[in-house]
Order: C-alpha cells, then sequence, then structure tokens
C-alpha cells in the first residue's frame, strides 16, 4: 500500500498568496484520500504573509503556530501534517526544505537573508532535505538567467501543477543530468484549483513527523505523483512532456 502526501501547498495565514486557512486546504486533500501533507509557506523573502517588522521570534513563531493550528485540526482524522518552507532566495528563485522545524528557525536568526549556500548548509547540517521549486518555471517575476544549483540541492520538482509541460520537462531533464531525486508537488494556494490530487509524493509507510519526511526523501523512498497516478520508483519522462532539452 502507498501512502500519498502533497508536497508543496500554502495557506492565507502565511502566504500572501495563499486564499484559505490551512484546516480549509487540509481538509480537501484529506477528502482526496491522501494520508497527509506538508505545508511550504512562503518565507520572510517570498511572498510572506508575515509582518516582517516582527521581531524573529514571532515571526518564525507565526509560521510554526499556523502548523499548529492545522495540526490540531487533523489530530482526530488520522491525517499527517507535516511543517515546510518555500524559500525565496533571490531572482525569484526558491527552494522547498523538508525536515525543518521552529527549534532550527529560532536557532538561526535571520537565515532569510543569508546566501542561499549558507541557508542550504544549515538545512542540510540539520539533517534537513531540499528541492528547486519549479526549477525552471517561467514568469515576469522569475529572472531565466539565474540557474539552478544543484551542488546545493537534494532534489528538484519535476513535476508542478502550476508549471507548464515544457517547464516541468526541461525541470525532469534538469533533475536526470544531475541525478538529483525528483519530486511532485500541487503548488496549491486555494481550496477549489483543479490540480488538487494530480501531484505529491506516495511512499510505503506513513510519515508522522519533519525528520521522517526528511529521511523518506532521502532515502528515495517516495514516488512521484503525476497527473494523478502514481509512477514507478524511477519516473520515466512522462508522456505528454513533448519537449526535449
Amino acid at each position: 500500500m502507498l501512502y500519498k502526501y502533497e508536497m508543496h501547498v500554502h495557506d492565507s495565514l502565511c502566504s500572501h498568496c495563499g486564499h484559505n486557512p490551512p484546516e480549509v486546504i487540509a481538509k480537501v486533500y484529506y477528502d482526496r484520500g491522501y494520508a497527509g501533507m506538508c505545508f511550504t509557506n512562503h518565507f520572510l523573502q517570498g511572498s510572506t504573509a508575515i509582518y516582517k517588522t516582527l521581531p524573529w521570534e514571532d515571526k518564525v513563531r507565526a509560521y510554526w503556530n499556523a502548523y499548529l493550528r492545522v495540526k490540531d485540526w487533523a489530530k482526530d482524522k488520522d491525517f499527517d501534517i507535516l511543517f515546510g518552507l518555500e524559500h525565496h532566495y533571490g531572482s525569484g528563485k526558491e527552494v522547498l526544505t523538508y525536515g525543518i522545524d521552529l527549534d532550527f528557525l529560532l536557532a538561526h536568526p535571520n537565515i532569510d537573508v543569508a546566501p542561499i549556500k549558507d541557508y542550504c548548509d544549515a538545512v542540510h547540517e540539520a539533517g534537513g532535505f531540499i528541492s528547486q521549486a519549479h526549477p525552471f518555471r517561467r514568469a515576469p517575476y522569475i529572472d531565466p538567467n539565474v540557474l539552478p544549483q544543484p551542488e546545493l540541492l537534494d532534489a528538484a520538482e519535476i513535476y508542478n501543477t502550476g508549471n507548464s509541460d515544457e517547464d516541468n520537462s526541461r525541470g525532469y531533464d534538469f533533475a536526470k543530468r544531475n541525478r538529483l531525486y525528483g519530486t511532485s508537488g500541487g503548488d496549491t494556494h486555494e481550496q477549489h484549483e483543479s490540480n488538487i490530487g494530480k501531484a505529491g509524493m506516495a511512499f510505503p509507510y506513513r510519515i508522522k513527523t519533519e525528520k521522517e519526511l526528511a529521511n523518506a526523501l532521502f532515502r528515495h523512498d517516495g514516488r512521484c505523483i503525476i497527473n494523478g497516478v502514481i509512477q514507478p520508483a524511477e519516473p520515466p519522462k512522462p508522456s505528454f512532456y513533448h519537449f526535449a532539452f
């Protein structure tokens, strides 16, 4: 049996671009038969809903408190809620960060403005896992001349439902070329999106903690969900990717 987890989600409490509180988003995935999800709200240099003038502890506790709120909602539903972040490090480039918690954030004040190598080094030292979010998305806010840095990464999103097929194809090729693990995420921002249920990772066991999630990703135990279909452990290039790079 495989257990499905959404890996890329935003809520209105912590992401300025989110449309619903976390428990509303969680219920949609719960009703779709997912075993759980990881909330990856935009961190402080991205599209955050947190006031940047607050003291560091207040800012990071706002993220954590939103997580605790939805975790409390899920406690009687056998639905796993996990904490993560989507960190913007400049030029529209972002990395999904798994396996960290409030203690990590409290111990690294102002890590949101650290150079990306220092950010990744700190996450890795804490046992965290980093996947490049939508590595080749084309959008006005993203500088296409700034490329992902594979030497800093553990993985890259090879499927993001907010991307075009061509952009996902380039992400897939980037991951294969650099021998990076591939992840999949819905990049969900509101409860009525048609992409819900089409992305995420499927694991052969339940995942209850952030550390368990990072360890599962490091072991490459998850299978990508692409267009609603759970892929083999080593997913072939999806047939609907029509582009070669």
